[in-house]
């Protein structure tokens, strides 16, 4: 049997808790018509919007080419809406319709379901999401 390596070991774990994250969000973004990246757009523009195109995909760590197709999509659906910055055209800002804003709660909602699913406590969920944004933003950067 192969020995696995430390980092082989950590990459393993995220890539499966990452899965397990997805999977879990699945049958509660479902009724809402969302897929996971359209969730945590829409609760980024709960928080925030309106924003340019650019800085919400900073903020999701979406480059571009991910980010327009996904602001897109949800556009179709009614969810948000793109319109040119009025002191600077070269900048598009998406927005929350009034139907997406009629989400908040439910989408909201689904934290508190992961959070029971999970089966951790609000320290080590606290705990936890620390460590991986640290892991994903160290300090040195």
């Amino acid at each position: 049997m192969k020995r696995r390596t430390v980092a082989t070991q950590i990459s393993f774990a995220l890539y499966s808790a990452t899965n397990r994250m997805v999977r879990l969000h699945k049958p509660f973004l479902e009724p809402l018509g969302l897929t996971f990246p359209q969730y945590l757009a829409t609760l980024e523009l709960l928080d925030s919007a309106p924003l340019p195109v650019g800085e919400l995909g900073a903020r999701l760590d979406m480059d571009t080419g991910t980010i327009t197709p996904l602001i897109k999509r949800l556009e179709a659906a009614g969810i948000v809406t793109r319109t040119r910055d009025s002191a600077d055209e070269r900048r598009v800002l998406v927005d929350l319709t009034p139907g997406g804003r009629a989400l908040e709660a439910e989408v909201r909602g689904v934290t508190d379901k992961i959070k029971s699913a999970c089966q951790l406590t609000q320290k080590g969920l606290d705990d936890l999401r620390r460590t991986l944004e640290t892991f994903a933003h160290p300090a040195d950067e």
